[in-house]
């Protein structure tokens, strides 16, 4: 084992073991668990912990490098229609295998799956075709996000309530582990040909604005089809009841995840070869290196995936249940806040983030204070969910006023830390909050209506608070850290002032 890989599974292990505990109390506690699901879980642990860290040190090697290579190639060109094809093509390749993608498509009975995938693909493509041409042309990202965001609300008028909660979750499972490295890097490799002072600043926003694209893409959707009545069926739950059953479930779960993540992959890696094709960008040990990471990203995403949905998402469903029988439900609030504040550092693309900040910060804005304002933010958004389960209130009175709250934020918050925060909010809505928080939330919703008929409505729109609420975190903590350096700055220029005085007198 190379020191790079030991180094990712170990940082791997930190992230994922916090959650792992909380579920293996919960389970000898207030939340037993069938000793199959349990066999299910440990292993799941494994799985997720070597995965996160093969698929890390894979992103580092390959998608990083050619997203930012790519990006600065063609904005290099200086043609604009050619900026704005190759991020209209690459913004629905990356997204249209989206594993997570795959999961929302299966849950919308009343859109059919390759229709829904389609049109958020297309709305991701449109979207990042904006975002680097903002970059281009030095447009400013909260200006953007204000007319997007404006829109979608307008455009939720004229869809039926019950598809809401759907359309506004379709924002945070597209910008999953497979295109938030990718996308990232394109950010980072057009800016990197600015020379002005903002360049850094603009470097980031694509994923935000990429998060906006399949909102409104879905709501247009909702609208054109005039969709009505969607309801939810729940799926039987597979019993495990020994280790060979425990086998044959992640063995079907390594062939189902290998072939989507096959599906996945390979259309960045064939846009890779085109592009090294017409470039010659890359020489050949950078090429042996990027095929490398992609065989670390492949099998890393494979074990992350199959760890998530084959171990995680029947424990999430069995907690969600059993919390929901005691004491009213209420219990639900605290256990899904800890669960929050924990769960979002299990997310792989939320690592990539975090390492993609503090190297364009240059230390500045380090991981450990962009984990802790990812945490607390994810946090309260889980708290939110599951009040929203327990009381039923309308998902528009906690969406409507929080981006309310995140977009006023935006001319109070140095411009850096607004990108960076809109998308976070993309990030932090990954494979997990997919294959473990949402089905806690069905669970506890299951349980409390004794049925289905309220799933759509009540339980699915956790994805877009954990989408939100890092939103307003991110831009606080940017406040704060904008608040921080001035005073340092003022104190400095104190203390200089008083030498140049002393050296008069």
């Amino acid at each position: 084992m190379t020191k790079a890989l030991r180094d990712k599974i170990v940082e791997s292990l930190t992230s994922i073991l916090p959650i792992a505990l909380i579920v293996f109390a919960l389970s000898v506690t207030i939340a037993p668990l069938d000793s199959g699901t349990f066999v299910l879980f440990s292993v799941g642990v494994f799985l997720l912990i070597v995965g996160m860290g093969c698929f890390t040190l894979g992103a580092d090697m390959s998608m990083l490098v050619i997203g930012e290579k790519i990006g600065s190639t063609v904005t290099r060109t200086r043609k604009v229609w050619l900026i704005a094809l190759i991020s209209f093509v690459i913004g629905i390749i990356v997204t249209v295998a989206e594993p997570d993608l795959q999961i929302l498509a299966e849950q919308v009975s009343a859109i059919n799956n390759y229709i829904l995938i389609l049109t958020v693909a297309v709305g991701v493509g449109i979207f990042l075709m904006i975002a680097m041409l903002r970059i281009v042309f030095r447009i400013p990202l909260s200006a953007l996000l204000i007319v997007f965001y404006v829109a979608a609300f307008v455009l939720s008028i004229f869809v039926p309530h019950d598809f809401w909660a759907v359309s506004f979750d379709s924002g945070g499972v597209t910008t999953g582990p497979m295109t938030v490295p990718f996308i990232m890097a394109l950010g980072v490799g057009v800016a990197s040909i600015r020379s002005d002072k903002k360049g850094q600043d603009d470097s980031f926003g694509l994923v935000a604005l990429s998060s906006v694209g399949p909102i409104i893409a879905v709501l247009v959707l909702g609208i054109a089809f005039q969709v009505e009545g969607i309801s939810y069926e729940m799926s039987e739950s597979v019993v495990i009841e020994n280790t060979r059953g425990a086998f044959f479930a992640y063995l079907h779960g390594f062939v189902d995840y290998g072939k989507e993540v096959a599906i996945a992959i390979s259309p960045i890696l064939v846009f890779f070869v085109l592009f090294q094709l017409a470039a010659r960008a890359f020489h050949k040990k950078q090429i042996v290196k990027i095929i490398i990471g992609f065989l670390y990203t492949f099998f890393g995403l494979v074990l992350f995936l199959t760890g998530a949905n084959v171990g995680f998402m029947p424990v999430g469903s069995q907690i969600g249940q059993s919390l929901a029988k005691l004491w009213g439900g209420w219990l639900l609030i605290p256990v899904g806040m800890i669960i929050g504040y924990f769960v979002v550092a299990a997310e792989p693309a939320v690592h990539v983030l975090n390492k993609q900040v503090e190297r364009m910060s240059a230390g500045a804005i380090t991981s450990s204070a962009m984990k802790k304002g990812l945490c607390a933010g994810v946090s309260v958004s889980l708290g939110l969910a599951m009040l929203r389960i327990l009381t039923g209130i309308n998902i528009m009175w906690i969406l409507i006023p929080g981006y309310a709250i995140a977009l006023i934020l935006t001319f109070f918050t140095p411009k850096l830390f607004t990108g960076i925060a809109f998308d976070s909010g993309g990030v932090a809505s990954g494979a997990m909050v997919s294959s473990f928080v949402l089905p806690m939330a069905i669970g506890a919703c299951y349980a409390l209506n004794g049925g289905t008929e309220a799933i759509m409505t009540q339980a699915f729109g956790c994805v877009s608070f954990v989408a939100l609420t890092p939103l307003i975190s991110i831009q606080i903590l940017g406040i704060l850290y904008k608040r921080k350096t001035s005073k340092i700055k003022r104190n400095f220029l104190a203390v200089e002032d008083s030498i140049l005085e002393y050296e008069v007198d």
